[in-house]
Order: C-alpha cells, then structure tokens, then sequence
C-alpha cells in the first residue's frame, strides 16, 4: 500500500531543510534524502542502535504511523538516528532537553557549553541560595591569546578542545588566580565544514571573543562573590559563542528568584543592557503567586521582554495535576521551552504525537505506544558525562507531546485522559520486562514548530494564526530553492530594508496557508481562554509541563493577575507570556487574508515535493512557537 504523506503546505519543504541527509555523507554534492529514506533509517536504527526489538510487523506499521505523520519522533532523532555520531556519542546526541543548577564554579558552565554545542537547550537555576555557595573570585588574572606553538594552553579543533578553553578560564579566576596564555592555531578557520552535526565552522574568533568578556566580567568582580546576574551574563555569553559556532540555536532558558531586582531588570532593553543577554528566555520562581511582588511586572508593559512563572513546588509534588502518585523531587528547573522539569545535569527526549491526524482512541494509544517504545530505549544509552548518565537512567524521563491541539476535534481531545492511563501502566510493565526504571515523567505539551509544520497542523497547543493567511519565508536569492518557487508559482520578491530599498541578497517566498473551520484562531482567544486551556492539559495529559506562550494584550493584565490569584498555585507548572502585537510590518512573516484571497493564491502555486533544499538556502529557522528550541 502506498501512502502519501500529508504535508503541510511548507512541509515538505521544512523536511528537506532540517532533516534530509545526503545519500553520501561523504560527497558534498550528494543528492539528499526523500522522506521516505529519512523514515527506512530511524527505523533501521531503533533496531540496530537503539535495540528496541521490533519485529517485522511492528517495523512495518512504525514506518506506516511515520510516513503518514501519525506521530513523529523528535527532530534530533530524524536528523542523528542511524549516523556515526550516534555510536560516538550515544545518549546526548539524541537528548532535546537539558538543566543545570549554577552552585559550583566550574561544571555547571562547562557542562551548559557541551550540551550546547551538542545541540540540546540547556535551563539553569541561578537563585541567589545556589550562587551564593560558589566561591570569592580571586584576584585579577590576565588570560592572553598568544596564536604561537609555544602559548601555554594550545586549543584542540573539537567540542572538547573549546569546552577545556572555558574550564581553564574558570579555574584561573576560581581557583588558582594564576592567568595563562592560549593559542588557536588548531582551530579550523571561518567557513570549515563540521561533519556529523552538519554545518560550517564559525573560526576562532568568536571564541576568544566570549572567552574574554567573560574573563573581564569576573576580574570585575575580583575578590568578591559573584552574583546572579553574574552568572546570567557568564552563561548568555557562552551562549553567544555556540551560536557563532554554527549550532544556529543556543536555547538557554534563566531561572532566577522572584525578587531578585537585578535579575528582573536584565531583559530592560530600554535601560541599556549586553546583546548577549538576549540568548536567553528568562523566569522566576515563585511557588506562591501571593508572594509575587508587583515589580515582576513591570516587564509586561512593552519595555522589555516579560518573565515567565515556574512553580517549583506543584512540579515536585505531581504529575498531572491532581496525580499525587508520581512526585518528582529533585527537580530544581525546566528546559528551555519550559515543558519539561529537570533534576541537576538531567537531560531528557521528546516526541510528538499529531492530534488531528490520529483516527480512533486505538490508533493514538498504539501511536504513543511505539513513540514511548523509541524514547524508552534511546534514554539506556551510554553518555559521556557521567552524572548526566547518572540521572538520566536512573529517571528515565520523557516527554510525548501531542501538536495541533487546536484544531482536533472535540472527540480526539476526548481521547487524550485514557491513553495517559494506558501509558502509565504500559510502562511499569514495559519496564520490569526489559530491566528498566520506571519513567519519572512520560508526557508534555512543548511549543513545537518545525514538527508541526511538516503536517500543517496547529504548534502544540497553542491556537492558529487565522484561518487563511500568508507565510512568509526568507531565503538567500542565489538558492535554487528560490526558481522552484518561482516555477511552482509562489510570488517572489526582494527584502525590503526599512528605508524601502531593496536587499538583493534576500528574497521573501509567500506561501498561502490555512487552517480549517474548526480550528481555534487568535483571534478568538483571549489570554485567560489561552490560561484555561493550559490548565486543562495540565490535569489530562501532560505529567511534565504544558508549554504555551500566553499571547495578551495589555487591557488584559489585570485579568490575567485576578486569574493567576485564584488558578495559578495548584494548576500551573510553568507560564509564559507574550506582549501582542498588531505590528503592520512590511513583508510580516505571517499576515491574515480572507478566504477569496487565499482561494484566488492557491490556484496559481503547485505544491512543492521535489526538490533540494540547503541548510543555507532560508534564512531564519523554524523553531519552536516561542522561537527559542533547537532544530535539531
């Protein structure tokens, strides 16, 4: 039986893009991977290096509830199941989350920039009870880039070489107060390809860059303690390095204490603050909304970017909420989209389950089950870091999320509470048979966005733009992705600068888009509607956390205050929020048309479904709803 996958109207392009290898990984100009290849080899890998044990049948079905974008494993597995770097790496190749607690001086930032650059989102904890126990800065050292055979500290070309450069700019200023000289004669230069991950090497410049701000921040604290906002800038600043070095995205999610002014202030863009610090996604921790002081608002009020809610306490105590059975101690934060609670150095994996796409109760049980199956195995995989290995088989988490919530039907919805249950039992039996722990946590509800996107469907839970609208896609103009846009007949056009000249360099590719009748659209959902809805996926489906980017409107701040007064403290994991913006820019990403003009669109494109796509060739990237999740 052949089937037909059913793509997006950005779908399939989205897939070339971020998850067709080439044929020949060892050609350049190789041909890449049409999806059903991508799909032969994650299943051929969950036998051979995850060691799920499929049978044929099993095999064949699997490849089936791929195909037809049923479910989808995570993006990190389409891109890395089946390579080299699989069996290189193992465990945190394949891991889409990660955390840390900043209470020591040196691992907790070594740790964040390998994680990083092996492309996970990395959360960490920077409340002033875990900074304080980092110890006084020594005195000022001077740490010299000295590009000679003879500097003290020659950096090797690899992860570790540059991870090793930062550890050694740590222990100067922690530990000995002796500084040292470096070289980056190894370092391959700017432009390099990077096998494996994929990509092109950043060169070492902006390496020495972030090595010394860093080191300038510390001398300036020399002899004294560091503080919160400290550690926020060390950890944005490595950040900023990873990203330079071609990861694309560097996740960081900051989670700080909810009077802590310092740390409220960091993302006032209006008071003059580092560009660095727009690496990451900042929150509080607040466990009582009573306590909330009523600066942690001001944020919201369009001069900066607004702090997110993590409610430590309700993620210690349950799962879903009203589930007491499943407490989770030890986590101290969450990962970068903030749906998934992590203990110190744990990483976890996700997947996605798509909602309207899924037929019957039996279909999206069977559905979750070979998703659970995949992720269970992948968590037994041996890491390089040994207390990551530690947590991570000893917890066991994952996170099955569900996209296109928005615009299921109320039936499929309905589907969601016994397949949780089904799950839960599944695994305690799954487990005992293949000698495995328990899973801590198993479901989620993450922004989603490149997943999404390959079938059509709503991120996450998040509602759809409207019901007909145009997407707006930027790619280079020398792409060849650019004249089969044309041929197919999508309009094509060049950038336009704010001052109305043309960049020729950039062209923006209109796609007519739409979501259908039934779905829920922006339009029609006010901030506290967005509120209930997280609460209810928190209590049917989701153990770990529902992750949704509350869009308001600033009439509606004291709403949602009164709402999170009376809701926040028992139902609400995590929460973030986003200023809307009736913004009319020109050539906006995404732009509302009516019905007419979307019919009248439509007929003059083909559908896009041969073709070959380069990382290079669109500009921007599609990540998570938020913005802020890794492609891979």
């Amino acid at each position: 039986m052949e089937l037909n996958t059913p793509w997006g109207p950005l779908g399939y392009v989205t897939y070339k893009r971020t998850y067709a290898r080439r044929l020949n990984e060892n050609n350049a100009n190789s041909k890449t991977e049409e999806f059903e290849d991508t799909i032969d080899r994650v299943v051929n890998a969950c036998q051979k290096q995850l060691k799920v044990g499929f049978t044929s049948q099993e095999e064949k079905r699997l490849k089936e509830i791929l195909l037809s974008l049923k479910g989808s494993v995570a993006g990190r597995f389409m891109w890395q199941l089946g390579t080299k770097t699989v069996d290189r790496l193992g465990l945190m190749s394949l891991q889409n989350c990660a955390f840390t607690v900043v209470n020591e001086p040196i691992r907790p930032f070594t740790w964040t920039m390998d994680a990083l650059m092996l492309g996970s989102g990395v959360g960490f904890n920077i409340q002033r009870e875990h900074v304080y126990e980092l110890p006084k800065l020594k005195r000022k050292v001077r740490i010299i880039r000295k590009d000679t055979n003879d500097a003290d500290f020659i950096v090797p070309d690899s992860r570790e070489g540059w991870v090793t450069l930062l550890r050694k700019t740590l222990e100067s200023h922690f530990i000995t107060g002796e500084g040292f000289t470096y070289s980056t004669i190894c370092v391959r230069g700017k432009g390099s390809a990077i096998k494996g991950f994929g990509g092109v090497a950043s060169g070492p410049e902006e390496l020495c860059w972030g090595i010394g701000e860093i080191s300038k921040l510390l001398n300036s604290r020399s002899g004294k303690k560091v503080r919160p906002i400290d550690c926020l800038d060390v950890m944005n600043i490595i950040g900023y390095i990873v990203v330079a070095g071609n990861v694309r995205r560097s996740a960081q999610i900051a989670i700080g204490d909810y009077d802590d002014v310092q740390f409220l202030k960091a993302k006032r863009w209006d008071l003059g603050i580092p560009n660095w610090r727009a690496m990451s996604n900042n929150s509080v921790v607040c466990n009582d909304i009573a306590l909330l002081p009523e600066q942690f608002w001001d944020g919201y009020n369009g001069n900066g970017e607004p702090y997110g809610l993590i409610n430590l306490k309700l993620a210690r105590e349950v799962g879903r909420t009203g589930d007491t059975y499943y407490p989770d101690p030890d986590v101290q934060g969450f990962n970068p989209c903030a749906e998934q609670s992590l203990a110190p150095y744990e990483t976890c994996c996700l997947a996605e389950i798509h909602l309207p796409n899924i037929e019957s109760q039996e279909e999206l049980t069977e559905v979750t089950l070979y998703l659970y199956r995949i992720n269970k195995h992948s968590l037994a995989l041996p890491c390089h870091s040994e207390e990551t290995q530690a947590i991570v088989h000893k917890n066991m988490r994952m996170g099955i999320g569900i996209t296109g919530y928005c615009m299921a039907t109320e039936e499929q919805k309905s589907w969601l509470p016994y397949t949780y249950n089904y799950l839960r039992a599944y695994d305690v039996n799954y487990s005992k048979l293949n000698n495995f722990p328990p899973s801590i946590k198993l479901t989620t509800v993450k922004p989603s966005g490149t997943l999404s996107l390959l079938s059509g469907v709503t991120p996450g839970a998040h509602p759809g733009f409207s019901h007909y609208h145009i997407r707006r896609i930027r790619m280079a103009s020398d792409s060849a992705l650019v004249k089969v846009c044309k041929k197919k007949g999508y309009n094509v056009e060049f950038q336009r600068n704010f001052d109305g000249s043309d960049d020729t360099n950039t062209v923006v590719v209109e796609f007519p888009s739409k979501f259908p009748e039934n779905t829920l659209v922006s339009k029609d959902v006010c901030a506290l509607a967005q509120l209930e809805l997280v609460k209810k996926l928190q209590e049917e489906w989701s153990d770990n956390s529902v992750s949704v980017t509350i869009y308001y409107r600033l009439e509606e701040l004291e709403g949602i205050k009164a709402w999170l007064k009376t809701n926040y403290n028992n139902n609400l994991k995590t929460v973030s929020f986003l200023l809307h913006s009736d913004h009319g820019f020109d050539q906006a990403p995404l732009e509302e048309i009516t019905r007419q003009e979307y019919e009248s669109m439509i007929q003059l494109v083909q559908p896009i479904d041969n073709c070959e796509v380069n990382e290079e060739d669109i500009k921007g990237s599609f990540e998570c709803a938020t913005g802020i999740c890794p492609i891979k």
